[in-house]
């Protein structure tokens, strides 16, 4: 039974403590596209999505009318383009036109974003992966709505190095062709270890294929509603505040799967999961480093912080875990810099730097993320940076990622503006010695020994 009580605490949310359900995102499988013809699969490509998410942005307007909750984004992923267009496409433009259907489809149907322009290359690259990923520059540049995401490395396989290099590359050259955009597209662009197949948050989405045809997926959002709750119990000790978190976590998910059940219901697709992860905006009061603060920090990157994070990422889990039948996804805490103002102000007073946020990524959902950096930042040293990341995820068998912005004409000091919910970010410094030899040996590092549990 639902109470009084909880339907005003659930509108004080919403209203003062800016709760909202961050997206639905659907998933479509393309399989069924596959076509040698190139013309023929992108015809069978938008007409597959249409008629699957033609309704979706109108039902989560609904669903939103209906119940009074914010839904922020409505977004799709597709199964990776690079499995999807193998057999049709001979070169990069082919890639490339497929990427301007797909943008064409998400303008149609009216979504915010459309992820899956993907590759999965954590063992070894085939010829389409390779043309799919050395088309990112252009397809990423060319495109609106258009999001991109490359797996290079797993607990199981190890790290691809050589494709660690070229993404390096890859990224650099996105960067400048947005580069009077502020290297915008780079924010469209995500590198992971470990993937996930049913993550709805963007860049990083797309539809895997082990999942059903189409899927709901739902990512959940309550910073400010866990800031208003840990402040109540600022003067308790751990296991009052470690308690409030999950209940909180609780409250926060149950919203999620509401929305998403009805979601499922109402276009007649499969419920797939509800992401719990704590997903900050530029707004005021909607920060994941607020609550770091809040629990006892000066700034985020103090002393202290990645076991503040450590101890908000697992309650999270534990109070949202509880709430739905389903949890999936990334699930836990993002510390994007430029879609979190905590953060920039941790930056801004020299609190926090990029070796901190690594040291973070240990304990938190995702990795590096919306990290601005000098536009000199040379495509080694990114290759570097992805390279740690991707160590952190493999042998701590979680989900790692970077998606990392080389502004092109800007350097220390200054500050890249992107604009709505990715925000705006300070440049960080880049560590300025050389790892070109480590990054130019090629080859795969190999999976860790307690990769082997068979």
């Amino acid at each position: 039974m639902i109470n009084i009580y909880e339907v005003t605490e659930t509108n004080q949310m919403i209203e003062k403590e800016n709760l909202d359900v961050r997206t639905i995102t659907m998933g479509i499988s393309l399989l069924d596209c596959i076509d040698s013809d190139l013309k023929s699969l992108n015809t069978k490509i938008y007409n597959k999505i249409y008629d699957s998410a033609k309704n979706l942005v109108k039902t989560g307007e609904e669903i939103s009318r209906e119940f009074g909750i914010p839904i922020v984004n409505k977004r799709i992923s597709v199964t990776p383009i690079a499995l999807v267009g193998g057999a049709a496409c001979n070169r990069p433009e082919d890639f490339v036109a497929i990427a301007r259907t797909l943008d064409d489809v998400a303008a149609a149907v009216g979504v915010n974003f459309i992820g899956g322009y993907s590759a999965l290359v954590a063992k070894g690259m085939t010829k389409a992966d390779e043309m799919l990923i050395t088309s990112m520059p252009e397809a990423l540049s060319s495109t609106n709505w258009v999001c991109g995401s490359v797996n290079l490395a797993s607990t199981k396989t190890g790290i691809n190095m050589d494709a660690v290099k070229l993404m390096g590359d890859i990224i650099r050259q996105t960067a400048e062709r947005t580069k009077e955009k502020d290297s915008l597209g780079c924010a469209k662009l995500v590198v992971f270890c470990n993937a996930p197949d049913d993550n709805p948050f963007m860049a990083g989405a797309f539809h895997g294929v082990t999942e059903t045809d189409k899927v709901i997926n739902v990512g959940v959002s309550g910073p400010g509603v866990v800031k208003t709750a840990v402040s109540k119990v600022r003067d308790k000790n751990f296991e009052v505040l470690c308690d409030t978190i999950k209940k909180t976590a609780f409250k926060v998910t149950r919203v999620g799967q509401l929305v998403a059940q009805e979601a499922s219901r109402m276009l007649g697709v499969p419920f797939g999961i509800v992401d719990l992860s704590l997903a900050p905006t530029p707004a005021i009061g909607d920060s994941v480093a607020d609550i770091l603060c809040e629990i006892g920090l000066e700034y985020a990157g103090a002393p202290g912080t990645t076991a503040a994070l450590a101890l908000l990422n697992d309650q999270v889990k534990k109070g949202g875990v509880m709430a739905s039948s389903y949890v999936g996804g990334l699930s836990g805490a993002f510390i994007p810099v430029s879609e979190d103002q905590g953060m920039i102000d941790a930056v801004a007073a020299g609190a926090l730097t990029l070796e901190k946020l690594e040291a973070m990524t240990c304990v938190c959902s995702v990795g590096l993320d919306m990290i601005a950096v000098p536009g000199d930042t040379k495509a080694t040293s990114l290759s570097g940076i992805i390279a740690d990341e991707m160590a952190i995820g493999m042998v701590n068998q979680k989900t790692t990622a970077v998606r990392i912005i080389p502004v092109i004409g800007k350097g220390v000091g200054e500050t890249a503006e992107f604009g709505g919910l990715l925000g705006y970010a300070p440049i960080m410094p880049v560590n300025k010695f050389s790892c070109d030899a480590f990054i130019n040996r090629g080859g795969r590092i190999p999976a860790p020994i307690h990769s082997f549990k068979n």
